[in-house]
């Protein structure tokens, strides 16, 4: 597991990048000049933010009160925005157990926001990358009790892994010490509804050094292989659950290009 690293401020990163979509103040030049840029390819970027971060809110709420999920592991956590999800596992079930986990030296500063407990519950930040599977888990468990089942959520980081770097793998291995009844909730970027602006953005990102995996619905609903997908299954953000709340309006008729889906591990 890495310790926390320096900034790097001489390129963008993904979650610095979605901050300023948010409109957060936590980001840098580098970041702002790319997001400016993806915007010409689509100038949907800020909705496509929002539109996640209602997904998150409403399978939240999902899993806490239907799934009955008193423990949380998220990956790829992001520079706070709120509610973040521990508020709302909370404000289900203030017993909630929570760990957030992020390889962005930024998010480490803001590890005290995230950190803001109900008293009955608790919440953790550990620095670590998604390609360390076991390091997290390891941590993890040592506030999360693994006999019992926990929701893990990587919302809108999967696409910052390729398959070379074994995606679906890192998946496995983080699911497979989970118990049965643990829940596995995905976020995902798609270039299914526009793949030449999908392919102009995957260029960007290597042109700076990072990764974009821009995958089919049928590639993203291979991360689920073996589990049982809650209703309505692989759906757009927009179209998951919205009787929950907080479905975020966009102009024109386009899709948002997101896939999501939340399963239960058998």
């Amino acid at each position: 597991m890495t310790g926390p690293d320096p900034i790097d401020t001489s390129k963008p990163h993904p979650a610095r990048v979605y901050d300023w979509f948010l409109g957060g103040k936590d980001n840098y030049p580098v970041d702002e000049e790319m997001a400016r840029q993806l915007l010409i390819l689509d100038a949907r970027g800020p909705d496509m933010a929002k539109v996640n971060r209602a997904f998150m809110h409403r399978a939240v709420r999902w899993l806490g009160t239907t799934g009955g999920v008193r423990q949380y592991l998220d990956i790829g956590t992001g520079i706070p925005t709120e509610p973040n999800l521990h508020q709302l596992a909370q404000e289900a079930a203030p017993e909630s157990r929570v760990v957030y986990t992020d390889n962005d030296p930024i998010v480490l500063r803001h590890a005290e926001a995230l950190l803001r407990s109900t008293p009955e519950g608790v919440t953790a930040y550990v620095q670590a990358d998604v390609r360390e599977p076991e390091a997290i888990i390891e941590a993890a468990g040592k506030v999360l009790d693994l006999d019992r089942p926990v929701a893990l959520s990587l919302l809108a980081l999967l696409h910052f892994v390729s398959d070379e770097d074994g995606a679906y793998e890192l998946v496995r291995r983080l699911l497979d010490p989970l118990p049965s009844g643990s829940y596995l909730v995905l976020s995902h970027a798609t270039g299914d509804f526009d793949r030449r602006s999908a392919d102009s953005a995957r260029e960007m990102y290597e042109q700076r050094g990072l990764t974009l995996a821009i995958r089919s619905r049928e590639q993203f609903a291979k991360f689920f292989k073996g589990l049982e997908l809650v209703e309505p299954g692989v759906s757009l953000a927009a179209d998951w659950r919205p009787d929950l709340g907080e479905v975020v309006p966009v102009p024109g008729d386009e899709p948002v290009p997101g896939y999501v889906g939340v399963a239960r591990k058998i």
